[in-house]
């Protein structure tokens, strides 16, 4: 059965492409504000309790705009494309359900990990801090390989049935076969989770450089800038294999009027060249900037790398996204029913829905505005200082 997009009134499918670009927009800043689950990862770093409190403060400031940017996105993408929510949680809920239970351990880890007389200890709140940084992060990269790979679903937009795919020994994944089953593209999903965090330690690591008073902590600072030096060589090994997947492995590809889905060899290639130079330009140029942070912070001695790879990859984010669900191809591939495939146009809200969206759309750029304020009042006392965190009236955590 061929599942045809429920519009093809122009209107409404230039209301999804719109949609579409803001989610990716506000992809990429999400992966901007993973630095805070990465930085999470390199308390090994500190080897005393003052260091250690230098990254707890530095990190659980900032910790709230990330779940602030993740609740917008996931608001977005859940009011824009109500049907992706409904198939994904409903059948990868798995999944899913880790990676929030990873972003549920973090607030109550950084509003308890330092309290006098906190029942569990200081050491599991740690732990919970690094199975957010680690563990969420590589379950984010391979739910967004999925976006490429495909998942195993059939959907009957008639009946409304949702079937996830079973294993071959009869157990139900749940969504946790994206990173089992390489007959389906596990490698690859895998590979995008391992350059997603890696990708946010350094960015975490930055941060720190950035955040932390180098005069006054020198030794974590040489620490953590060792640390970052070699997490850039699996950056550059994991980047290496998914961007081989992204050439060699075939693409999912839909009509836009019939909406019937196929397999189609370099797609994903042929995305990015679809505006011409343009995309393809952006992601260098956001390649080039991430790149460019790493090297002056992580091996050379400037505090600014965050600002530039900062920038560097939101601009990667937006156009990952961009390539994996516009130019006719379904966001949400299904690869046990091709025609089961979620699409921008299958999957989104009705007409009326999205043109009221996007008159509230308009309240973005408030939103984001409100992030810059509140990140500079916390940035502008300077770096954080041994002072600071032992003073007693100060928001130290």
């Amino acid at each position: 059965m061929t599942w045809a997009p429920n519009t093809v009134d122009a209107t409404h499918f230039y209301l999804q492409v719109y949609f579409w670009i803001i989610v990716a927009v506000l992809a990429g800043l999400f992966l901007l504000m993973t630095f805070v689950q990465g930085g999470q990862s390199l308390f090994h770093t500190a080897k005393n309790e003052m260091e250690e409190r230098a990254i707890t403060n530095s990190l659980g400031r900032k910790w709230e705009l990330t779940f602030t940017t993740l609740v917008l996105f996931g608001g977005a993408l859940y009011a824009a494309f109500p049907l992706f929510y409904s198939v994904s949680f409903g059948g990868a809920y798995w999944v899913w359900m880790l990676i929030l239970f990873g972003f549920v351990l973090q607030a109550v880890s950084y509003e308890y990990m330092n309290k006098e007389g906190n029942l569990i200890g200081k050491g599991a709140y740690k732990f919970f801090l690094y199975f957010n940084g680690i563990v969420t992060m590589l379950l984010i990269g391979a739910a967004i390989g999925t976006f490429f790979t495909g998942s195993n679903f059939t959907y009957d937009p008639i009946t409304r049935v949702l079937h996830w795919g079973t294993a071959s020994n009869g157990f139900n994944l749940r969504g946790l076969e994206a990173a089992i089953d390489f007959r389906h593209g596990a490698w690859f999903n895998l590979s995008f989770g391992v350059l997603l965090f890696a990708a946010a330690r350094i960015l975490g690591g930055l941060w720190l450089i950035n955040d932390i008073d180098n005069n006054e902590f020198p030794e974590l600072i040489a620490r953590i800038r060792s640390t970052l030096k070699k997490c850039f060589i699996v950056l550059l090994i994991a980047l290496l294999i998914v961007l081989y997947g992204f050439i060699t492995m075939k693409g999912y590809s839909y009509d836009i009027h019939t909406g019937v889905v196929t397999r189609v060899a370099g797609k994903y290639l042929h995305n990015l060249l679809s505006f011409g130079a343009i995309p393809l330009i952006v992601l260098l140029i956001g390649l080039v900037l991430y790149v460019w942070g790493v090297f002056v912070s992580a091996f050379g001695t400037s505090t600014k790398g965050i600002w530039y790879s900062g920038l560097g990859i939101v601009l990667i984010g937006i156009i990952v996204v961009i390539i994996a669900g516009l130019f006719g191809t379904p966001f949400y591939p299904s690869y046990a029913d091709l025609q089961s495939s979620l699409t921008i146009q299958n999957a989104s809200g009705s007409k009326y829905t999205l043109e009221v969206m996007a008159w509230v759309s308009v309240a973005v750029p408030f939103v984001l505005a409100y992030i810059i304020w509140v990140w500079y009042q916390m940035k502008k006392n300077g770096p954080i200082t041994k002072e600071e965190i032992a003073d007693p009236e100060s928001h130290a955590y």
